[in-house]
């Protein structure tokens, strides 16, 4: 049987949590940032935990 590979523009979008969940940043702080409040940008900041529908297809692309 051969190696699973892993799919690496997943594995640089998605980490596996020490709890086992899948994390992944979120999107708009990349730019506009002097627009937004305090308050939306330091909730953007935060990581956000994928749903079990998609954990389960994405740890696939994460060869697991």
């Amino acid at each position: 049987m051969p190696k699973n590979k892993t799919r690496t523009a997943a594995a640089k979008r998605i980490r596996f949590t020490g709890t086992g969940k899948l994390a992944v940043a979120g999107s708009g702080m990349r730019h506009n940032l002097e627009h937004k409040s305090s308050k939306k940008r330091r909730a953007l900041s935060r990581d956000g935990i994928v749903s079990k529908d998609q954990a389960k297809r994405m740890s696939h692309l994460l060869g697991r």
